[in-house]
């Protein structure tokens, strides 16, 4: 396959893979989702993910119809990453794309599951040990000796069941003898070399090597230091260089003496030779003994070659799973069930961003539009109208449907006590957002509109769409949004305070509401999270006039904010005061 052929590589991108790594490692890398190669080749990380999300879920992206939608799905992949257990379980949770096809989010959710149940029944002390293990792998740069040393840790900390079943399946004395192997041999410097420590012939011989190399580097004082001795025969000349040697180096006599000529010109040649004699014994020493060491644990590494593939398989998945599960874990995640009939449908949903921040004080809520089964207490119309007082939880609770449905389309566990979820082929999701013209209008509905024309199967979560237009036409705009949706066959919620002028809905579509239940003693709103169905929600104005009065310390803004109460009610606004209790 040629590079180009790859989403997001064009010719400049592919003349860089191919100076940098080949054609052959390129595909590779990209096919393996090997982010790490790409980026030793000089690809941006960013880039790099891309290229591999579009390699290996194109059409699932696809699913992803607006920015708003991209922008839960990256902050999924950010809160599931920051559970990695190591560099490439992070690489391979940066690149998970939704999946198309209800088997295939089947399949993962079946391993994520498998992989959460293993994690939650190993107690802290256990996790621990698995977490270091495996820090101890990245620690070791990966590769097949780090991958076999990490399955033999694993083994003899006895996890080998559950998601780490392929680890112990792996016969530990193969792994074993393969371990010796390995670190026998060092691979870092292109051909592989035997290591010191490995074989006591071989290590003599390259310490006879590095003495000669280093006579030889001062072969003049050598010269001189025999002839200082004032010795005048060939012959005794040749034993005084002999017991240099011997004394100055661990060389031994009888090495030496096999190496040194019996004739030389002159006292330096006599020398020169010998020395380079012994150099030439030593390199063929040396050369011989690894070649032969070499060969011999790259036989046992070849009898052990299908347990090693196997200790790296083992490794990279079970850390991917491990990683996974950990994230289930941290926010009590629960496996949704996938139906047929078009919905979206939770009990005690919980948005992600407000567990991060606010851990157990969340409130949950349970929802749901669609034909479903798993929240009875909910109607079932396929489009919702939700109402209600500002900063009530509207949009939050948008956010959360889109993170329910963009996980369980990525084959993972949702925020929720129960979920049921409807494959579906676009996510609208659109916040609310301050612009008001023409142009934001324009290309707003360019985006919400063309999955309900073109897909059957869309999800429409839309923020307060009369941000964005004149008043007089917003109702009527936002109204056809919704026969829209309902006439395409779509499910979705559109927030709105324009519930009054859509009157009255299409079948299929209803009016929910979030209400304000009064101040608290901090002047702040209590809202009631939990939508109620069939009804328009309320952010009551005595609540806020209320606490306008109580608020004011200025005595001509006092009596203004009471002019006010006068008009919503002044009898609301002084219960409301009343029941705040703020005589403190």
């Amino acid at each position: 396959m040629r590079l180009q052929d790859y989403w997001g590589i064009g010719p400049k991108t592919a003349t860089q893979l191919t100076d940098q790594i080949g054609v052959e490692r390129a595909v590779r890398a990209i096919e393996s989702v090997d982010i790490a190669t790409l980026t030793d080749a000089g690809l941006p990380r960013g880039r790099a993910t891309r290229i591999l999300r579009h390699a290996h879920g194109e059409q699932g992206m696809a699913i992803l119809a607006t920015s708003d939608t991209r922008t839960v799905y990256k902050d999924l992949l950010e809160r599931a990453e920051a559970y990695a257990v190591t560099a490439a379980a992070s690489d391979r949770i940066r690149v998970l794309t939704p999946l198309t096809s209800r088997e295939a989010m089947t399949e993962r959710l079946d391993d994520v599951t498998l992989a959460a149940e293993t994690w939650r029944e190993h107690d802290e002390p256990t996790r621990e040990a698995i977490l270091d293990i495996f820090e101890r792998f990245d620690g070791m740069g990966g590769g097949d000796r780090a991958a076999v040393e990490t399955v033999l840790d694993l083994q003899e900390l006895g996890v080998d069941g559950g998601t780490f079943a392929s680890v112990g399946s792996i016969d530990a004395e193969t792994l074993d003898d393969a371990r010796e192997a390995l670190g026998a041999l060092d691979t870092t410097g292109g051909d592989p070399t035997v290591r010191e420590g490995v074989d006591d012939d071989l290590d003599r011989s390259r310490r006879y090597l590095e003495a000669a190399e280093e006579l030889e580097s001062r072969g003049i004082d050598v010269v001189e230091a025999i002839q200082s001795e004032g010795v005048r025969s060939s012959e005794a000349f040749r034993e005084a260089f002999v017991s240099y040697v011997a004394d100055e180096t661990p060389i031994p006599a009888t090495r030496v003496r096999e190496a040194t000529p019996t004739e030389a010109a002159d006292a330096t040649d006599f020398i020169t030779q010998g020395l380079r004699e012994l150099l030439a014994s030593f390199r063929t020493a040396v050369e011989t003994r690894e070649r032969e060491v070499r060969g011999e644990l790259e036989g046992r590494l070849e009898r052990s070659r299908s347990a090693i593939e196997a200790a790296a398989t083992a490794v990279n998945e079970t850390a991917f799973q491990v990683s996974l599960a950990r994230f289930v874990h941290a926010y009590d995640l629960t496996r949704p069930t996938f139906v047929e009939s078009g919905c979206v449908a939770v009990e005690d949903a919980r948005n992600l961003s407000l567990v991060a921040s606010m851990g157990d004080a969340v409130q949950p809520v349970t929802y749901a539009v669609g034909d479903h089964g798993c929240a009875p207490a909910v109607p079932d119309e396929d489009v919702a109208v939700l109402t209600g007082a500002n900063s009530g939880g509207k949009t939050t609770l948008l956010e959360t449907l889109c993170q329910v449905v963009v996980l369980a389309h990525m084959g993972l566990p949702v925020p929720a006590a129960a979920a049921e979820v409807s494959r579906v082929d676009a996510v609208v999701f659109h916040r609310r957002h301050a612009s008001f013209n023409a142009g934001v209008l324009e290309s707003t509905l360019k985006t919400v509109v063309p999955p309900l024309t073109e897909r059957t199967r869309t999800l429409m979560l839309v923020d307060e769409f009369e941000a964005i237009t004149e008043p007089g036409s917003a109702a009527d705009l936002l109204y056809g949004l919704v026969r829209l949706a309902v006439d395409a066959g779509a499910v979705g919620v559109y927030v709105t305070h324009l519930a009054d002028d859509l009157e009255p809905l299409p079948d299929r579509a209803r009016i929910d509401g979030i209400s304000a239940r009064g101040l608290r003693e901090d002047l702040t709103l209590d809202v009631d999270y939990q939508p109620q169905f069939g009804t328009v929600g309320r952010s009551t104005p005595e609540f806020i006039v209320s606490r306008l009065v109580a608020n004011a310390t200025d005595r001509s803004e006092r009596a203004g904010f009471e002019a006010l109460a006068a008009a919503v009610g002044e009898e609301a606004v002084q219960r409301t005061l009343l029941d705040a209790d703020w005589s403190s």
